[in-house]
């Protein structure tokens, strides 16, 4: 799976160059393989872009803004549904990628399975009663276990005493491990919410003014689309009068 990013190089509103180099910079604290698409210089990825994002996540006006987040073919979303899926350490999820242990992530969804995967309670019999044979020790179903058997069983639990002690360290490790993994993640998040703050208040202020920039930057590309059309059927009726001719 590919996650693909929809960019504008050459734009020239501030908001939406600070909102695509947001975006990106996660992406890359969390090493998540992503592709840029850049719509400014290429009709194709822009038309591509407008046709695949869903009308119900489309703005009053029609056109998308960048950036916006693909995995594939299917939708993911705007800067604004990233960035909550940010805040609620929710980002995998938003992209449709499984997290990688140790994340925040992964403890949260395997909180969520093992409460939805819970041991259910033992089911009576038809007659009302419980099975109570599971609960009864072998010894006392069986009469006295030979003293061989019971030495067996002690040299067993010694071994399983010693095997226990390195499954912990190993245990240990892992935990360790996941704990390392976590502390990165929580630094990305923290580096990346303190550039955004820092340029929250400065996005307010311009953000309106440089979409409307950026929508009237989309309308000339269009009208410039549609004389060019016009001057090529003209050509053409010109051309079909002089061969009437």
């Amino acid at each position: 799976m590919v996650i693909k990013v929809f960019l504008a190089s050459s734009s020239g509103s501030t908001a939406i160059k600070k909102k695509q180099q947001d975006v990106v910079g996660f992406l890359e604290a969390l090493k998540v393989d992503y592709t840029q698409l850049d719509i400014a210089c290429n009709e194709e990825n822009r038309m591509w872009m407008r046709q695949n994002v869903p009308v119900d996540k489309k703005p009053t006006n029609g056109i998308p803004l960048p950036p916006q987040i693909f995995n594939e073919d299917s939708y993911c979303g705007d800067y604004d549904t990233f960035f909550d899926a940010k805040e609620d350490n929710s980002v995998y999820a938003f992209l449709g990628l499984p997290p990688p242990p140790g994340s925040k992530e992964a403890e949260q969804a395997a909180k969520v399975l093992g409460v939805e995967n819970g041991t259910p309670a033992e089911e009576p019999k038809a007659d009302g009663s419980v099975d109570a044979s599971a609960e009864v020790p072998v010894e006392e179903r069986n009469g006295d276990a030979h003293g061989e058997e019971e030495q067996a069983a002690d040299e067993e639990e010694v071994e399983g005493e010693g095997e226990g002690g390195e499954e912990e360290d190993v245990a240990d490790e892992e935990t360790a491990g996941d704990e390392a993994l976590a502390e990165e993640e929580e630094e990305a998040v923290e580096e990346t919410d303190e550039v955004t703050e820092a340029n929250a208040q400065e996005e307010d202020e311009q953000e309106e003014a440089d979409e409307d920039r950026e929508e009237e930057e989309l309308r000339q590309l269009e009208d410039e689309e549609e004389e060019e059309e016009e001057e090529e059927e003209e050509d053409m009726e010109e051309t079909q009068e002089e061969e009437a001719e």
